[in-house]
């Protein structure tokens, strides 16, 4: 890791790192400060870019708001090269445009109904369902965590073809040991928030989306800084120039963290820029 005075590119998290906690999901917010401090660093060519687990549905009003050259959804599973050469249908209907700039790294849904049923025998009425082109397929009533979010019931019978992007369970601790045993070897395992468990292709990750924004913009890794708060922001804070955790991370983040800023509800990733403009 080096000693950046000022980064080529940032690539931030948003829940629990650039956006304020709420007492529900969709409350979750990003303040004029932060902003204004990242707009003031893009101004200074510095360039930036987001990598959130969030969808496109609860994301793209957040990333329109900054000065994003990149932004990686779904942990990594959908990453825009060009966000202005997207719009909410190009995002959220499977398109792949020719020109390269949007790439998804999924897997068959057919392939996600056969792991869901599998999963389903072996730990009857656990929470599970498919993301693909930001519906959800799922086996229960998703509003219980997301209030604004699109679902459809499904057996996994009836999913349509096309590219998955994950498969969400929802289980309980008690599960958590036999469930990862039972995971198939063709899929990597994220976990979000210490309740959400993501089935993902295994180039779908934070890590990865930092090594394809640094080859689109010609910038070295070690000229690069990332922020985040939860596990699977690990590997993307390792593997780039400086991994700045902000104050409220989980333990396993502050401990491998090369620098910790103040935390979300202080705007700590604007103080950290803040400091490095002045």
């Amino acid at each position: 890791m080096t000693d950046l005075e000022t980064p080529r590119l940032i690539v931030a998290d948003l829940d629990g790192t650039l956006l304020h906690d709420s007492d529900t999901f969709e409350g979750r917010f990003i303040t004029q400060r932060t902003i204004d401090a990242i707009n003031r660093m893009h101004d200074r060519g510095v360039r930036f870019a987001v990598a959130t687990a969030r969808p496109v549905s609860t994301a793209l009003e957040l990333v329109d708001r900054l000065p994003v050259d990149a932004c990686a959804y779904l942990n990594g599973a959908l990453i825009d090269l060009d966000p202005t050469r997207s719009d909410y249908d190009m995002l959220t209907t499977g398109a792949v445009p020719d020109d390269g700039h949007l790439l998804r790294l999924g897997f068959s849904s057919r392939r996600a109904c056969e792991v869901c049923r599998f999963l389903l025998e072996e730990f009857p009425g656990i929470r599970i369902g498919i993301v693909m082109n930001d519906i959800r397929y799922t086996n229960f009533d998703v509003r219980e965590l997301w209030k604004t979010q699109t679902f459809r019931y499904t057996d996994f019978t009836d999913v349509p073809e096309g590219t998955a992007d994950k498969i969400i369970i929802l289980p309980k601790p008690e599960q958590w040991d036999r469930l990862r045993t039972m995971i198939p070897p063709d899929f990597d395992v994220s976990i979000s928030e210490g309740v959400m468990w993501m089935l993902m292709n295994p180039l779908a990750n934070k890590s990865h989306a930092l090594d394809l924004l640094c080859a689109k913009f010609e910038i070295p890794l070690n000229s690069t800084a990332t922020f985040g708060d939860d596990l699977i922001d690990i590997t993307m804070l390792q593997r780039a120039g400086r991994g700045v955790a902000v104050a409220n991370a989980v333990p396993q983040v502050l401990n491998i963290a090369d620098e910790i800023c103040p935390s979300n509800n202080e705007d700590g990733v604007a103080q950290w820029i803040e400091s490095k403009l002045n």
